[in-house]
């Protein structure tokens, strides 16, 4: 089965239709495509977020995801000198 990429926009504004309460989540999520498990997702990470805000999330969360992979990186060349270090010894 093929995944949905759902933008930050029609995420929020599915949110922001839920919270409404003008139709069952059940009926929101079958017009959008989307599962109710993705909703309830969702909103444990956007919460009532603006659509600002969850591009500006999702960004810092590349950002941070990219440093990580640095860092790791760092740190396996720093356990490679340390062995041949400790080899010439």
């Amino acid at each position: 089965m093929k995944q949905k990429r759902f933008s930050e926009k029609q995420i929020i504004k599915l949110l922001q239709g839920a919270k409404k309460g003008e139709k069952p989540i059940e009926e929101l999520c079958r017009e959008a495509g989307c599962s109710t498990a993705s909703l309830s997702t969702w909103k444990a990470r956007y919460g009532d977020a603006t659509v600002d805000e969850a591009r500006r999330l999702r960004q810092l969360e590349r950002e941070n995801e990219r440093l990580l992979k640095l860092v790791g990186q760092q740190r396996l060349e720093l356990e490679g000198m340390k062995e041949i270090l400790a080899k010439k010894r």
